[in-house]
């Protein structure tokens, strides 16, 4: 059986080098053009070359999203475009344009993947697609499981499925709240989140949510840990995490916790989610669903008010970004508040997290107890050795 890839998402270079070294077994990624996440950093060509050099160094794959829905001046430079990213050696490419795919089959050859904002949910869409001799369809998160299994076992191209991260409350991602409401177009990357705004709700003329009670429309973000037998029994080609615009700290623990569950269904092992959400759990966590994996939709899988939209937000406190093994000295870039003479985490790909003491800290070659700048370089000393993207966590009982 081959096994089932692990798809990650990387908003920028270093975010790309990450997500592949805490486990995910290829990434995506938007470049400067027809990306659906605009106010993502982005990857210039040099970057994508980089990228792509370090993931088949580690033989993983990188792929490109060309997913936005393409107005006649996209396609300016679309042909140029595609060449490029075949000289950079990309794995394949991601889109909604059947007119960018056929300019590729006509004149470039890069291997092409059929995006979710298509919203393909059933195998006739899928052999219809196969006539433009795409490898690969990311199916809707609209499709139960037992859908998938049927599409999975009907199909002879590979099916990709979400499994953690945002939904959108459209359908598919068809919205047009950002555009009405601010002129930003959620289908060329520039949603605004309209549906997870603070609003208030009326019956006619009379308000429903009380003072200082709102309401929003959004869902909640799916979470399929449980489910990851199921879709590999269904044949699924390729899980997928959601969140080219997260932080480390989110792509740390969250392809950490799929990383191990996978694994260790392939292992033969007990599969012990207990320990996988307590690996997820260090990540800044919207409350989760199970979307419509096990049919249509309930109240369980909406978010109606915010107050509890983010879990665990501040517990990040930094990323090591290089050690000195000699002094026992590592370079921390901070993001939250930090102390000397104080226990932290340390999370690190393919080991469990670790507790370790601080015992002194340097700002610029002058000792500091505190520090609470945020993307400034500190350098820590521990006994504990560390390695490049290592993270520093506060202590979890500390938070609850």
């Amino acid at each position: 059986m081959k096994k089932i890839e692990l798809l990650a998402p990387a908003g920028d270079l270093d975010r790309l080098k990450l997500a592949l070294l805490y486990g995910a077994d290829a990434v995506y990624i938007g470049g400067k053009e027809m990306s659906l996440r605009s106010h993502a950093s982005n990857f210039t060509i040099e970057d994508i070359k980089e990228g792509v050099e370090f993931a088949h160094n580690l033989n993983k794959k990188v792929y490109i999203t060309c997913n936005m829905v393409m107005h006649n001046e996209d396609k300016k430079n679309a042909l140029n475009y595609l060449q490029e990213l075949k000289k950079c050696k990309v794995d394949g490419i991601i889109t909604s344009s059947l007119d960018l795919i056929n300019l590729n089959n006509q004149f470039v050859g890069n291997e092409m993947h059929i995006s979710t904002q298509l919203s393909t949910l059933n195998t006739e869409a899928i052999k219809f697609y196969q006539n433009y001799k795409v490898t690969r369809v990311v199916l809707g998160r609209e499709c139960s499981l037992k859908e998938i299994k049927d599409i999975c076992a009907n199909t002879p191209v590979e099916i990709e499925v979400f499994i953690h991260g945002g939904m959108c409350s459209s359908y598919s991602g068809k919205c047009m709240l950002s555009n009405v409401m601010t002129l930003r177009d959620a289908n060329r990357g520039g949603c605004a989140h309209s549906c997870r705004w603070k609003y208030y709700l009326y019956e006619w003329k009379n308000r429903l949510n009380k003072k200082n009670e709102y309401f929003a429309m959004s869902s909640k973000d799916l979470c399929a840990l449980k489910d990851i037998p199921k879709l590999i029994k269904a044949g699924v080609a390729s899980l997928k995490i959601e969140g080219r615009m997260k932080s480390y700290n989110y792509l740390c623990a969250i392809i950490s916790a799929y990383r191990k569950c996978i694994d260790d269904y392939y292992d033969n092992k007990k599969l012990n989610y207990k320990y996988y959400y307590d690996l997820m759990s260090y990540g800044e966590n919207r409350v989760t669903g199970q979307g419509f994996l096990h049919g249509e939709v309930t109240i369980n899988e909406q978010l109606f008010t915010l107050n509890e939209e983010f879990k665990n937000a501040g517990d990040f406190i930094g990323i090591v970004r290089s050690y000195d093994k000699e002094l026992k000295i590592a370079n921390v870039e901070i993001k939250n508040k930090i102390l000397s003479d104080c226990e932290y985490i340390k999370l690190s790909p393919r080991h469990k997290p670790k507790k370790f003491k601080i015992q002194k800290m340097y700002f610029e070659n002058n000792e500091v107890n505190v520090f609470t700048v945020a993307n400034k370089i500190v350098q820590i000393k521990t006994k504990e050795m560390f390695k490049p993207y290592d993270i520093i966590h506060a202590k979890r009982e500390e938070k609850r």
